[in-house]
């Protein structure tokens, strides 16, 4: 019987708590919800308390900037490329003919007058020749001056007389053009300049298109470059350019004599020539310089460092000073950059003169923050 009980009372304490659970899951529910409205309350209480301090914090704030007034200049912009310098005059002379050197008569450094001879090439055979010829001549010049003296005199007939003029004129051509090959066999300098390049020694060969002395006029200078076809429209006769020499750290100012209409196929390159004046730059054949080719210029220009330039998902922007209430607040100005060279960036819109740019401390700014300028 006792068992019975128990059982009876176990199920109905099992069909009490079924009965309640669902009761107590509302309850939890109902006080749950009461907690989340509570903190919402609180969650909103303190944003507003924390938007309150940011702002206390952004006006009570003074942030030390330096302050540049806008104001429109000159903006070029240069396209650099690298050349070398070469003579206006930069001739490789070679042989007329071919033939063993026989003397070499200049060294480098040395300077050299135009129609100098610098080599010798053998003509001992030609000499030799010369000589001949020239008993030769003597001998038909003998016999014309005797001949014509007869013909004068009408004596003789006019067939002795042509051939023997005829005789003696062949012999004439014929030692000048053993003179002229003489003349052939030395190795004259066709400028004034100096002797750069030495490519002979006595008793080696020498042929016609072999470089045998290179031969450089320095009074006139030049920089030749070699300019990549994309720039090929920005590039004319005539273009403003600073030659830059690295070495020397010196400039000079010149401008396009000469730009090539033909694209070399290999390298895709065009190229171009600047003339160089007197400076103190030491110039020798093929020193590297750098060109720096003005291809855009603005009279009344904006600019600032790039570096001052911030980038948004709204775009560029630079920070400004603007007095508002009798307070210096930072802002932000959106700005559109142009070109850019040399660390300077040009603005196209958003400028206007007399804006007062924030050129340092500008890094941990916010806008609408107070600052104060140096």
């Amino acid at each position: 019987m006792k068992t019975m009980n128990k059982s009876i009372i176990f199920l109905l304490l099992v069909a009490m708590a079924v009965a309640c659970k669902p009761a107590d899951k509302k309850s939890e529910l109902a006080k749950l919800k009461k907690q989340h409205d509570e903190l919402t309350i609180k969650i909103k209480a303190l944003e507003t308390e924390l938007q309150l301090s940011d702002t206390t914090d952004k006006t009570s704030k003074v942030t030390p900037v330096s302050i540049t007034e806008a104001k429109p200049a000159e903006f070029n912009h240069y396209l650099e490329v690298q050349g070398k310098v070469d003579g206006e005059d930069n001739i490789a002379v070679s042989a007329q003919m071919a033939g063993s050197i026989t003397a070499v008569y200049v060294k480098e450094g040395d300077p050299v007058r135009k129609g100098q001879v610098l080599a010798q090439i053998d003509n001992s055979v030609t000499q030799q020749q010369i000589a001949s010829t020239k008993q030769q001549l003597d001998f038909a010049t003998n016999l014309f001056t005797k001949q014509k003296a007869l013909w004068d005199q009408q004596i003789g007939s006019e067939v002795q007389y042509l051939t023997a003029k005829n005789n003696r004129e062949n012999l004439e051509k014929a030692l000048s053009t053993l003179n002229e090959q003489v003349e052939m066999t030395r190795i004259k300098s066709p400028i004034n300049g100096s002797v750069e390049e030495v490519n002979l020694k006595v008793g080696q060969m020498a042929s016609p298109g072999q470089p045998a002395i290179r031969v450089v006029n320095f009074s006139n200078v030049k920089v030749v470059a070699e300019i990549a076809e994309a720039y090929a429209p920005k590039v004319k006769v005539g273009d403003k350019v600073i030659v830059f020499f690295p070495d020397f750290n010196a400039e000079i100012a010149s401008q396009i004599r000469f730009s090539s209409k033909y694209i070399n196929p290999v390298n895709r390159t065009f190229q171009s020539e600047v003339r160089l004046g007197p400076s103190k730059v030491e110039y020798r054949a093929n020193m590297m310089a750098v060109v720096k080719i003005n291809d855009y210029r603005n009279a009344s220009a904006f600019t600032v460092p790039i570096t001052l330039i911030r980038d948004s998902q709204s775009g560029k922007y630079i920070y400004v000073a603007k007095e508002e209430n009798g307070k210096l607040l930072a802002r932000r100005l959106p700005v559109t950059v142009g070109s850019t060279y040399n660390g300077l960036a040009e603005i196209t819109s958003g400028v206007t003169a007399g804006d007062k740019i924030i050129t340092t401390g500008f890094n941990s700014l916010i806008d609408g923050e107070l600052i104060q300028a140096n």
